[in-house]
């Protein structure tokens, strides 16, 4: 499938054109994923996804089809970045030094 570009340039999908590339329960977490896509020149868009009772089950982030290996790399990689970073700012270390244990025992 090719991609539909407009007279400006920019490219167009249609809902039924979009696949879903991640689904989160967090709003803010899916605005984060939409943003950080687009930011990626991947258009990205975002919308409830309901059970059959319609009860909320999550959000999911949409891309078109021709962009979703690219999207799942783009957001792992992301998650990735954040496991990172989390784990080094852990904030459950014990980080405090005992300067007796820097002392030389000559």
């Amino acid at each position: 499938m090719k991609r539909r570009v407009d007279k400006n340039g920019k490219s167009q999908a249609k809902l039924k054109d979009m696949v879903v590339v991640a689904v989160v329960d967090d709003t803010e977490q899916a605005r984060e994923y939409e943003t950080l896509l687009r930011l990626n020149d991947i258009p990205a868009m975002v919308k409830e996804q309901l059970d059959p009772t319609g009860s909320k089950i999550g959000i999911a982030i949409l891309v078109p089809e021709d962009y979703l290996d690219e999207a799942h790399v783009v957001i792992e990689s992301q998650d990735a970045y954040d496991d990172f970073y989390d784990f080094a700012l852990d904030e459950d270390e014990d980080t405090d030094f005992d300067a007796d244990e820097f002392d030389d025992e000559f």
